[in-house]
């Protein structure tokens, strides 16, 4: 699969952009206003270079990701179903034509695993929503990774906004879990992104940059990470970050992750999106570069509707 990076290529005149980075300008912050000349100016910029490389090679499809890996779609059901309506939801799942190049994750409810295990096509994978920071032992109500490794759970979602700021948990704690989960094997599709009142004060930046800084510190390897960017104004709300302005964000994460960590990581992190992500607003967004699949909520609830987000891939295939 050929690939082609809107945060390495393209020379100085990207890279000058994106270390100018501090965070989300002014002109970004209405959510109901349109992108600024200077925006639509630097994302014509990148569309340029992207053409000038995909010009140098032969007639045939490519799909423009800024990340070298698979198209990544994860459901996360959150605390809804029974056990009725999951079992539903799953065969709708089994019944549904997916995509083939699209690396596809449920999380179900920590009750639902087992049930949802057994009885889901081995296409899709099985996450949990959270786990402790260690072994089991006397933790009331908490999950250890050690158990669901025992379920057959492969991957974990962590720093979930709900976690953050209804729970409470800090992005040291956040960290701390992630670097457990990935010793013990687990993927850790690791969320961060900015409330609304962060956003209005121009410190979009300045918060995923915290949030991913605290994943830096605490891990050895990214190798079974997905960074998911979701900004929270739009979780659950029915607003949704236009196409620019989550590619925005994806690009700075994607340089963040490129000075911070190393430009191979920068390169392999998949980078989603999450936030009211639906059948019909996935396909203009997954057309963006830096967006490499998404991290649904209530959509991944409706069998025939989550499939349509998953085969949103192929609004990345272009003849080039």
């Amino acid at each position: 699969m050929a690939v082609v990076s809107t945060s390495l290529v393209g020379g100085a005149a990207v890279t000058s952009q994106l270390t100018q980075f501090s965070g989300l300008r002014k002109s970004f912050l209405k959510l109901d206003s349109s992108n600024s000349n200077s925006s639509q100016s630097f994302f014509q910029n990148v569309d340029s270079h992207l053409r000038l490389a995909s010009s140098n090679k032969g007639c045939r499809g490519v799909v423009t990701m800024a990340g070298s890996g698979k198209f990544f779609v994860g459901g996360n059901w959150k605390c809804n179903g029974t056990k009725d309506s999951i079992s539903k939801l799953v065969s709708d799942l089994n019944s549904a034509t997916l995509e083939s190049d699209v690396d596809v994750v449920v999380a179900p409810p920590f009750v639902y695993i087992d049930q949802v295990k057994n009885s889901l096509s081995d296409r899709i994978e099985i996450s949990a929503q959270n786990c402790w920071t260690g072994k089991g032992g006397a933790f009331t109500g908490e999950i250890s990774v050690e158990q669901l490794k025992d379920l057959g759970c492969q991957w974990v979602v962590l720093g979930h906004s709900e976690r953050r700021h209804v729970i409470g948990e800090n992005d040291q704690f956040i960290g701390k879990k992630a670097a457990y989960a990935l010793t013990e094997g687990l993927g850790v599709i690791a969320c961060i992104g900015e409330l609304l009142e962060e956003r209005e004060a121009g410190k979009t930046f300045d918060v995923c940059f915290q949030q991913l800084k605290a994943y830096a510190d605490a891990v050895s390897s990214w190798d079974k990470i997905v960074v998911a960017y979701e900004p929270v104004w739009a979780i659950g709300t029915g607003k949704v970050a236009s196409p620019e302005q989550a590619q925005e964000v994806h690009v700075a994460v994607r340089d963040w992750l490129s000075k911070n960590v190393s430009a191979e990581v920068a390169s392999k992190t998949r980078i989603i999106y999450g936030g009211s992500v639906n059948g019909g607003n996935c396909a203009e967004l997954a057309k963006k570069e830096d967006i490499d699949g998404f991290l649904v909520g209530g959509a991944s609830l409706k069998g025939p509707e989550f499939a349509t987000i998953i085969n949103s891939v192929t609004s990345k295939k272009v003849a080039a």
